[in-house]
């Protein structure tokens, strides 16, 4: 079964931690163990597991990125959000994680944040959860 996760972002780059969210999901299912599949069917947007503990790690990347990939740089698409777009292959569309006991197997300050780069926009997440 596949489950949505609705996500409202703010800013044309907004990094949010939607690691509760996952966690409501998978407790939801009643899966004590297995793996959590979690995908972004959006060319302009990734998902990313990182440090949750420390909310500076999110703006350093943030920066990072933007410094990396300018949003103007003489780029070929017409569209205007090409550097959503190298962002987001940059970060990557999908992440499987291990469930155990009913949770994420995650390290201590790990956690997993859906990444936007060109909103703001109305998104989904799609998640599959595997028992095993």
């Amino acid at each position: 079964m596949i489950h949505r996760l609705s996500i409202k972002t703010s800013t044309r780059v907004d990094l949010q931690d939607i690691t509760t969210k996952i966690l409501s999901l998978i407790k939801s299912t009643n899966v004590e163990g297995g793996t959590c599949h979690i995908f972004v069917p959006h060319t302009t947007a990734g998902i990313m597991v990182n440090e949750h503990a420390d909310p500076s790690v999110v703006e350093d990347i943030r920066e990072q990125l933007k410094a990396v990939v300018p949003q103007h740089n003489n780029y070929r698409h017409s569209e205007g959000n090409a550097p959503a777009h190298i962002k987001a292959s940059l970060v990557g569309n999908s992440e499987t994680l291990l469930i155990e006991s009913g949770k994420l197997l995650l390290g201590m300050w790990q956690g997993v944040f859906f990444c936007e780069f060109d909103g703001p926009r109305d998104r989904t997440v799609l998640i599959s959860i595997v028992p095993g």
